[in-house]
Order: C-alpha cells, then sequence, then structure tokens
C-alpha cells in the first residue's frame, strides 16, 4: 500500500496538453499530437524497456531491481507495469515509460517519443505541418543510410571482393564479433554498386552522401574500395560513413562523408550511440582521433570511448558530452594530444563546468596499437590521466635543457605562457610552486612574472576585442 500511495503522486505526463514540445522551431512551438503520445505510452512495455538498463526481478505484481540512476547494492527501483510507472526508494527518481527514457537516453520529450515509437512501429503526427515534413524527410534518409550500413556490411562479410579487406581487419585485431558489432562494411571498386543494388532515389543518394548523378546523367556510388565504419547519432541511427583504403592502394588514406541533412561533422562523435551508457556508469569519457581508436578502447575493456572523426575538438563536442559526463579525457597521440584541444578549451571548461584531462602516450603509439599489444598499460594510462594545463606544463618543462641558467629561465617563461592562458588565477597559482622547484627559480619571481603575461594576455584580448566591435560597426555602415 505504501508503494501504491506513492504511485498516485507521479505525473501524469499524457494528461498534459502538447506543451511538452520539440521546442522553439521557426517562431513556433511544435510537438506531437497528444493521441499519438497516448499510443506510444499504451503500447511500450515499461518492464520491457527498463530491462534493457537493469536486471528486474518480478516481486508480487511489481518488478524489484538496481537502480540505474545512481549506485547502489541493494535493489529500491520498483516498476509497476499495471499502471506504467516507476519510482527508486532511493534517490526518489520517478516517471512513466516516456519519462525513463528521457532521462536514460538525454533525450527532450519529443525525441523519447519518437525513439518508444520506433520501437513500436507507430506513425507520429506532429502539431505543425512543416516540421512533420522535415522529420519524415529525415527519416526516410535514415532509412536510406540503414540500407547501405546493412547491404556494405554483408559484402564484407560474405563477398569475395572484399577478401582483401578482411585479411587485412584480422591483422588489425578485427575479429568477427568486432566487425559485427560495430557493422564494418566493405565498398567494391565499382563505380554503381550500392546504387544499383539498394535502388534509392537521385536525391535520397544524394541528400544522405552515399552517391549522386554524374555528369551522364547515371547514379554513382561515393564510396569505393574503402573499409567503411558507419557512423550513429547518439540515438543509434546511422548518419554517415568513414572510409579507410587498404594499404598499397590510390587515393587518400580517410575518406568521410560529407556534411549533409544527417551529419554535422563538428558536433557528431563516433561510436557515442554505444558509450553513453558506459559514460554515465563510470562518469567519464574517452576522446580520440580515429574509428579503430575507438574500437581499440573496447577491445582493451573501455567501451567508454568516442571519436572526433579527425577533426579538432569544437564546443559543439563539449555541450553534446557534458549531457552524459562532466569528465572528459582526450586520448590522441602524444605529440597532437595539447595542441588538439582548441587553445579555448580553458574557456569551454569554465563555461560548461567540464574537466578536460589529457592520456598520456608515447608519440609513436595509438590507442589501436596499444590495446593489441597492451591493453592493460592503456587502461593504467586512462586511470592516469591528467588535467591539459598540468599536461602542457609537464610537456614543456621535460623538454627543456636546465643544465645552464639561461635554458632554466627560458623553461620557466615557456610553462608561464602555457599557464597565463587559463582564466583562473586560483588555478594558476598552483603551478607557480611546481614550475619555480624545476627551474630552480625564486616563487615570487615566477609568481611577479606570470601575473605580467597575465596582464598582457587580458590588454590582447581586451584590444582585439576592441578591434573587433569597429570593424563590425565599420561593416553595418558600408552596407
Amino acid at each position: 500500500m505504501r508503494f501504491r500511495s506513492r504511485l498516485t503522486r507521479f505525473p501524469r505526463l499524457g494528461l498534459r496538453p502538447a506543451t511538452r514540445c520539440l521546442g522553439d522551431w521557426a517562431g513556433r512551438l511544435v510537438g506531437i499530437q497528444d493521441e499519438d503520445v497516448a499510443r506510444v505510452r499504451a503500447a511500450s512495455d515499461i518492464v520491457a524497456v527498463i530491462s534493457q538498463h537493469t536486471q528486474l526481478r518480478k516481486v508480487g505484481q511489481r518488478w524489484s531491481g538496481i537502480c540505474p540512476f545512481h549506485n547502489e547494492k541493494s535493489p529500491s527501483f520498483s516498476v509497476n507495469p499495471t499502471e506504467g510507472v516507476y519510482y527508486c526508494f532511493g534517490c526518489r527518481v520517478s516517471g512513466d515509460v516516456i519519462t525513463f527514457v528521457r532521462e536514460i537516453e538525454h533525450l527532450d520529450f519529443v525525441g523519447a517519443v519518437e525513439w518508444l515509437a520506433a520501437k513500436a512501429g507507430i506513425g507520429l503526427t506532429y502539431t505543425d505541418r512543416d516540421e512533420g515534413q522535415q522529420r519524415r524527410r529525415s527519416r526516410l534518409l535514415q532509412e536510406a543510410m540503414a540500407k547501405a550500413v546493412l547491404w556494405y556490411h554483408d559484402r564484407l562479410l560474405n563477398h569475395r571482393d572484399a577478401g582483401a579487406a578482411r585479411r587485412y581487419l584480422r591483422t588489425r585485431g578485427f575479429d568477427r564479433e568486432l566487425v559485427e558489432k560495430f557493422q564494418i562494411g566493405w565498398a567494391p571498386d565499382r563505380w554503381d554498386e550500392l546504387s544499383k543494388h539498394v535502388r534509392l532515389p537521385a536525391d535520397v543518394l544524394t541528400d544522405c552522401g552515399l552517391g549522386f548523378v554524374n555528369r551522364a546523367g547515371k547514379q554513382q556510388d561515393f564510396f569505393r574500395a574503402r573499409i567503411l565504419f558507419p557512423i550513429y547519432d547518439d540515438q543509434g541511427r546511422p548518419v554517415a560513413f568513414g572510409g579507410r583504403k587498404l594499404p598499397d592502394t590510390d587515393g587518400p588514406k580517410y575518406q568521410n562523408s560529407r556534411e549533409n541533412a544527417l551529419y554535422k561533422k563538428s558536433s557528431t562523435l563516433y561510436g557515442l550511440n554505444w558509450a553513453k551508457s558506459d559514460i554515465v556508469r563510470s562518469n567519464e569519457v574517452v576522446v580520440c582521433e580515429g574509428y579503430t581508436d575507438v574500437i581499440g578502447f573496447v577491445r582493451a575493456g573501455i567501451p567508454r570511448a568516442v571519436a572526433t572523426c579527425g577533426t579538432a575538438m569544437t564546443e559543439d563536442h563539449i555541450k553534446s558530452l557534458k549531457r552524459f559526463t562532466r569528465r572528459i579525457v582526450l586520448a590522441y597521440d602524444g605529440d597532437e594530444a595539447g595542441q588538439r584541444a582548441s587553445d579555448r578549451v580553458f574557456e569551454w571548461e569554465a563555461r560548461h563546468e567540464v574537466e578536460i584531462s589529457v592520456l598520456a602516450l608515447d608519440a609513436a603509439t595509438d590507442p589501436d596499437e596499444l590495446s593489441r599489444t597492451n591493453p592493460a598499460a592503456l587502461v593504467e594510462a586512462v586511470e592516469q590521466a591528467t588535467p591539459i594545463l598540468g599536461f602542457r606544463v609537464s610537456r614543456v618543462l621535460k623538454s627543456a635543457n636546465l643544465a645552464t641558467p639561461e635554458g632554466r629561465a627560458r623553461a620557466a617563461s615557456a610553462a608561464l605562457a602555457v599557464v597565463a592562458e587559463h582564466p583562473s588565477s586560483l588555478v594558476r597559482d598552483q603551478y607557480v610552486m611546481e614550475i619555480a622547484g624545476f627551474c630552480r627559480v625564486d616563487e615570487q619571481r615566477i609568481r611577479e612574472e606570470l601575473q605580467r603575461i597575465a596582464a598582457g594576455l587580458e590588454r590582447e584580448a581586451r584590444s582585439a576585442k576592441h578591434t573587433g566591435n569597429r570593424s563590425g560597426k565599420s561593416e553595418g555602415r558600408d552596407s
């Protein structure tokens, strides 16, 4: 009875009108029709959905298990399938199946309903006709991408022309289990093999980046003679491909899908769809450069890795990741680890309240290789990741010539120039003693020099901002 009395106070999400909407689009609020929301809720088995994230055991008319939203040893999470709701007596979270999907998948209300509707095979009606058309178009493109993923994957597994690709993958430590988990595929060395077999309208083929119409008016595939790594969004929908050529063949080593209606490189992270559960569970994400690095981390028992698809970390990547964790570990190779993070990384740390650390690897080693030769070392490197400022300072000091007073002075100046970039004076001061001791310079002199450098950087920033404002006003007058 106690549980039932609590359940009566749960929010009845379906009784609220479509104010649970997608957001402001073109100045209007858009959402899903109430009737469709009710159909999705009724068709969704809350026990089956929650069981994907925690093991439930039937106790009387209800189900009980470990709460997926907080750490606990004794089960305090209870599900009432009759009323379609859940409640945790430990952390007090509660809701229905839509609320659960919103929280566990980090989606908005419309996204959660769409996620469940796709599982149940229910079509949705949107409160804004244009929005409905836009989303139907997106689904059409995603369905085309899904067909391509399956076709390329089957080609790799079963066709004779993929023999060289299969042999190459085996040399890189890819067994069939990994190939199937990541749906790796093969694009044959032919002009239009995908186009002929998948049979897509020309505009769909072009809009989702799978191909184009050539000068002869015929459909032509975008990828040829490449191992393909499907790229998914965080909900597990295919949006692009990353292609790698075989060794000793012509062409650039990597070829990625061009940006399109589904794919924006600056905000998409390869592997996030697979990694997000472990990211939340461990409260940490490892960010690396390429697809094989992500798979290498999985091979080493670290399934919380994602990749920026060959680009530097962007603020959009930070925004995407902070939905799942505040701790971000960069795992680029040794030479690029500090450089790959934008010079705005400290600003992003403060603005988005995240902590960015760096995994220190030898310059000649990447995560994929280390996962095959010494996976324990890769695990240890993740555990010993250091804050990015400390990493950069350490590299400057370790590369310096400390045999002479002049060398120690240059090392101190170079390290202070790095420290001065950080916006927090409290953080900057933490490194004063380290630099002073390492370079054998008086601590007060180091502190004074740091203040001087930081003040100079602030003046430069103000000057650049003032120049930019004047330039903007001038352009406004000219227009």
